[in-house]
């Protein structure tokens, strides 16, 4: 008797991504040893940054941080893109995926520049090649260096807008998270969601690497987008 895959129902636009996904990650592992600095215009830098690549704003979607990283943003990616792009269609899904991604990203850059107008009191700084740049605004100046040299990368905000579809399509279907025995509905669990990366990004603790305005950028966008294009549930979901 023979089983079927569990990816043998994977859409179009989902299966690519993750093999997509899959196929950078493994590349930023293998070929940056023989070939330094491959991907390193892959990342996403802040506008003003010396790194900072047009493209960038597309390519850091796939680039990812490490294994937890990339396995999270897939898991996710194959457990809600699915049923999401089945009730879009595979070419509106598309749009709207890059789109959040996008939107994370811009949402970010927008807070990062208020954080470097804050410190310098404009929102570029010049020479920001140079060392002496950041040293001339004291303590502030590591912070101003991590904004200008420190790359943000992942399809995470593409997934928050991603989860928020899910939850507006789909708003009773019930979810078991890790950790609690008990199905949540997504109406009430994607929102806690939303709360906690805010609460994450204002707060700013130490040693928290994850960009968390990118997050809830995707997030907006997709709320955005799904009252747009006046998204519903198909009526013949069960």
């Amino acid at each position: 008797m023979n089983s079927q895959s569990p990816f043998a129902n994977i859409p179009p636009v989902v299966k690519n991504l993750l093999i997509i996904n899959i196929i950078f990650f493994i590349g930023s592992l293998t070929l940056e040893k023989f070939i330094p600095d491959v991907f390193k215009y892959l990342p996403v830098y802040y506008f003003n940054s010396p790194n900072f690549r047009l493209w960038e704003v597309i390519t850091y979607m796939f680039m990812h941080g490490g294994f937890a990283h990339i396995f999270f943003n897939m898991f996710a990616l194959f457990s809600f893109g699915p049923i999401v792009e089945y009730s879009m269609g595979s070419k509106r899904f598309l749009n709207f995926y890059f789109i959040c991604g996008v939107g994370a990203i811009v949402l970010q850059t927008l807070v990062q520049a208020y954080e470097v107008h804050a410190i310098t009191g404009a929102f570029t700084i010049s020479h920001p090649g140079l060392p002496e740049s950041f040293a001339a605004y004291g303590d502030q100046g590591q912070k101003l260096a991590e904004i200008y040299y420190v790359p943000i990368v992942g399809a995470s905000g593409a997934i928050f807008g991603l989860l928020i579809a899910f939850g507006m399509l789909f708003p009773n279907m019930e979810l078991m998270i890790m950790f609690i025995p008990v199905p949540i509905k997504a109406k009430y669990i994607i929102p806690v969601y939303v709360v906690i990366e805010l609460f994450l990004g204002v707060k700013q603790f130490s040693g928290d690497s994850v960009a968390h305005f990118a997050h809830l950028g995707g997030a907006l966008i997709g709320y955005i987008m799904v009252k747009y294009w006046r998204l519903q549930r198909p009526n013949n979901f069960y």
